[in-house]
């Protein structure tokens, strides 16, 4: 009852007076025509005293205020309380008040936390607007193919941003740039084009080897002045390829061979040479290319390969997509601010940023990503470009440090009309332009490469925050780690270089996805067959589980079925399977650590596996619904991961080639005519005793189907079965254990053994005399030669094995 203690007490103590119950009612009654009260409500004491003074609650229905409070409280007290005894809350007339409630007291939520590079440090991810998350990724510089460490990046993002919004909510707006305008685009569009034009002159063959000699000279200083000996190597073998190909083209102007066949000839030089000669004439007429169109075709076709390779892989497109060349004008504007704001200058028509001027404000820090590399010449002149780095460029600049927000075109590169005369942007300032453009002064995530932090992403922070005048333009950089090729950087001196398509010639974009979230997103990926080995059998572990439950869920059952009794197997299974889940959040809290989440999925995976096995040892069905439950959360996370790409309610699905027709709901009615018929088929089979319809009922449920991603049970002749495949098995298992112990037998030593053969060896092993001291007949020695030699190729096998990690 509210409203009764404290303010009520000078009212009842006017009410208490009044001798006449009648007027005691009647002002009892005002008063609590202005009152609320709640049924349940402590009462103060005045209540009390006032309801131990009245008799009986009024007649008069004009009173019905003084008539509901006195219904009220003689529910609450039981009657009016004598003289003595304590009032209070008691059961009276069949009522009762509720009990005090209290709220669990709970387990504080686990919070996001990602590895932060500002910090180094995993922090708790708090966006700065609600559930809007605001993203910049830095996009490709499309001049070539797209490739695995491409993909490493963008995958990787994929992964983090699938994650932020399907499964922790997040309003992801995700932004990403294309580099359309750049030094190596620039060089690549000018070479291509001069080849071309070269080309579609068809030089005489004359003409063509001497234009060739004339490359391979300044190329062979080049190769001379190589420390790099990987790279050192591969131009070593395209001098060599270059040479070899115009030996034939010299003999046959020598010879005056048919110019068909010098035409040939001609044709396969300049197919070794377009390297080498793209590189000599762009040396010597590259000037003269002017045409800003030349310098757009290239990137343009990159993009688009770019775009179809990142489909492919299921790698959501960007909310935004920017691209610097339509961004020029946003781009003057943000380094002319920059220089207003006292933090640029410009020097011959370039525009420089004052790093010692920024790094000395009381505001702004600089390096604050890799403060250990600022004054690294060889990372900022990398950053600057191939064609930056002259020694004119560099004595423009007041500090070593500094770098160009806006550079001075040169002849033979695109430009742009500015206010310091024609020229084009720099590498960093594109991103803060366009970021800034669409994100303003402060966004919530920026991600990129790891070999992206210096001095791009520093640089990147320098000029935005110069720009805003803040110091926040970042909240949380993200950096995905390097990708490895078998140990080894990629690169195209050691041979290694893997293209997106290449890769995916040999993977499918789930299995690379599943590769990728076996690893760290911010640790370095190696990519080799081992770990896509990894990758493949998981494929296989979960789609197993998912044609196992499949096949369980067709049984055909009633709707009450459906829900059986639980016994303590199916308790232990759902708490294994709660477990699990609160496990995968923890991990996916923990940095999206989505290798931890993976073997939380395999073991519960594993679990149902052994409680499926119990089920059928025992003759019982398993329980439909906790599996289907399951399989469904797990598929449910798969999806979040991209690493199922179509609508699927369980499993993997299953559709026709260049389709999006889903085969299993459409094949579902066939199938279950074809399991009835093929069970009558064995059965009569069995009956007739006819092996071959047996196995060939037993290939259609164990290679034919399964490939197709059906499963089919023979539930009466499951252990036999699994007995049998057990066997083969173990069979194979023991032949590969044989076969392998024999390869690890060195040659030299595979006669030695034997002395109860053989009495002396030669010194590569070779048994030359019997066990009683007879020298070996030529028969008997060339029968033991082929089988040393026979012995050596399995032995180099087993070195080669080891050496490529295929084998430990």
């Amino acid at each position: 009852m509210s409203g009764s203690s404290g303010e009520q007490a000078p009212a009842y103590r006017s009410i208490l007076s009044i001798s006449d119950e009648a007027a005691k009612v009647q002002a009892l009654n005002e008063h609590l025509s202005t009152r609320s009260y709640v049924q349940g409500y402590s009462l103060s004491q005045a209540d009390v005293d006032v309801f131990r003074q009245l008799s009986a609650p009024p007649a008069d229905t004009r009173l019905f205020h003084v008539a509901r409070w006195f219904r009220h409280m003689e529910a609450i007290l039981g009657g009016a309380c004598g003289r003595g005894e304590p009032c209070g809350r008691q059961a009276s007339k069949g009522r009762r008040g509720q009990p005090q409630w209290s709220p669990p007291a709970g387990s504080p939520p686990c919070k996001l936390r990602l590895y932060n590079s500002l910090t180094r440090n995993k922090d708790v991810f708090i966006p700065q607007n609600g559930k809007k998350v605001t993203w910049y990724c830095c996009g490709p510089t499309v001049y070539d193919a797209s490739h695995m460490g491409h993909a490493r990046s963008y995958i990787s993002f994929d992964i983090l941003r699938r994650v932020l919004q399907d499964y922790f909510g997040f309003d992801v707006f995700y932004c990403m740039n294309i580099t359309d305008i750049d030094d190596k685009i620039i060089k690549r569009a000018r070479q291509n084009y001069l080849f071309e034009q070269y080309r579609g002159k068809q030089p005489r063959a004359a003409q063509l080897l001497e234009d060739v000699h004339a490359a391979l000279k300044p190329f062979s200083v080049k190769l001379n002045e190589t420390a790099d000996p990987d790279r050192k190597q591969m131009l070593e073998r395209t001098q060599r390829a270059v040479e070899l190909a115009a030996e034939p083209l010299e003999r046959a102007v020598r010879g005056g061979l048919p110019a068909e066949e010098a035409a040939r000839c001609a044709e396969v030089l300049l197919e070794e040479a377009k390297d080498l000669l793209s590189d000599w004439l762009d040396s010597t007429l590259g000037s003269e290319v002017t045409d800003n169109s030349i310098f757009s075709k290239l990137p343009k076709f990159w993009e688009e390969e770019f775009h179809r390779d990142m489909e492919t892989l299921n790698v959501l497109p960007p909310d935004v997509l920017t691209r610097v060349s339509e961004y020029v004008p946003e781009i003057v504007n943000f380094v002319q601010k920059i220089v207003d704001n006292g933090y640029g200058y410009v020097s011959n028509g370039s525009v420089y940023f004052d790093t010692v001027k920024f790094a000395s404000s009381e505001r702004h820090s600089y390096g604050k990503l890799v403060p250990e590399a600022v004054g690294d010449q060889k990372a900022l002149q990398e950053g600057e470009g191939d064609l930056s780095v002259s020694a004119d460029r560099l004595s423009e600049k007041r500090s070593p440090n500094d770098f160009a927000l806006w550079k001075a075109s040169k002849p033979g590169e695109p430009s742009w009309p500015c206010p310091w005369g024609k020229g084009r942007p720099g590498w960093h300032i594109e991103c803060s332009a366009m970021a800034s453009a669409l994100l303003g002064a402060s966004m919530d995530i920026h991600g990129g490469g790891f070999d992206l932090r210096f001095p791009h992403h520093d640089n990147e922070l320098a000029q935005s925050e110069a720009y805003f005048d803040n110091d926040c333009w970042v909240r949380y950089f993200l950096h995905t780690g390097h990708l490895t090729i078998a140990g080894c950087k990629m690169s195209k001196s050691l041979k290694n270089f893997i293209t997106i398509k290449d890769a995916l010639q040999k993977h499918s974009a789930r299995q690379l996805r599943l590769a990728f979230l076996m690893h760290s997103w911010k640790d370095t990926l190696d990519y080799s067959s081992n770990t896509m080995e990894s990758a493949l059998q998981y494929e296989r572990f979960m789609n197993e589980f998912f044609l196992n439950v499949k096949d369980i869920l067709r049984a055909p059952v009633d709707i009450t079925g459906r829900f059986e009794k639980w016994e303590d197997e199916e308790s232990e299974l759902n708490k294994s399977f709660y477990d699990k889940k609160t496990a995968v959040h923890e991990a996916l809290c923990d940095n999206v650590d989505t290798r931890t989440v993976l073997e939380e999925m395999r073991a519960l995976v594993g679990q149902c596996n052994l409680y499926m096995a119990a089920r059928k040892a025992a003759r019982r069905r398993p329980n439909r619904a906790l599996l289907e439950s399951i399989a469904r959360y797990l598929t449910h996370m798969l999806k979040v991961f991209g690493a199922i790409e179509e609508e699927s309610s369980l499993g993997f699905p299953v559709r026709g080639p260049g389709s999006s027709l889903n085969l299993e709901s459409t094949v579902m009615p066939y199938l279950q005519v074809l399991s009835d018929f093929r069970e009558g088929v064995r059965k009569i089979a069995r009956e007739q005793k006819v092996p071959e319809v047996l196995q060939l009922s037993d290939a259609l449920r164990d290679d034919i189907l399964p490939e197709l991603g059906v499963r089919l049970e023979d539930h009466e002749a499951e252990e036999e079965k699994r007995k049998k495949k057990e066997g083969a098995a173990r069979k194979k298992q023991e032949q590969e254990a044989a076969k392998l112990a024999k390869m690890k037998i060195s040659p030299s030593e595979m006669f030695l053994s034997e002395t109860d053969k053989y009495s002396k060896f030669d010194e590569n092993g070779l048994p030359t005399h019997d066990s009683e001291g007879k020298e070996l007949s030529k028969g008997q020695a060339k029968k033991l030669k082929k089988l040393l030699e026979a012995q050596e190729r399995l032995h180099k096998e087993y070195l080669q094995m080891v050496q490529n990690g295929s084998f430990k």
